[in-house]
């Protein structure tokens, strides 16, 4: 398999994810997997297209991710790793897309407003 590069993306997170045939090592940034995510949540939610498609173990991952917050990371690599096994077989399409890990989460932060104080939230009224 050529190495080819799918992108993952979430909020302001960017994932560019290579997947090789090997032993099931993950490496994000150069970094081991335990290491650059701490929590066991953030990690299973990475491993989540690998669980779906009976394929834990089989592929290595080498993900470079930039931008956003923890979460929005490891959610831009899954997106990216389920790209990848799609395409390295189209019949794990069904079973990826029925656990709706192909979907990119649209979800982006709202803008603070002016004459506000966040988004939507606003400064007390007072009628007199």
């Amino acid at each position: 398999m050529a190495d080819k590069i799918f992108v993952g993306r979430r909020k302001n997170a960017v994932a560019r994810v290579y997947l090789r045939n090997g032993s099931g090592k993950v490496t994000i940034n150069e970094r081991e997997f335990e290491n650059y995510f701490p929590l066991k949540e953030h990690r299973d939610n990475i491993l989540l297209p690998f669980v779906v498609t009976q394929t834990l173990g089989k592929y290595d991952v080498f993900a470079n991710v930039s931008g956003g917050g923890v979460t929005g990371q490891s959610d831009a690599i899954r997106l990216g790793i389920a790209r990848a096994l799609e395409d390295i077989n189209p019949e794990f399409r069904p079973l990826l897309k029925a656990e709706g890990l192909l979907k990119r989460d649209p979800r982006m932060v709202e803008r603070k407003k002016y004459g506000q104080k966040k988004a939507r939230k606003r400064f007390q009224f007072s009628k007199r």
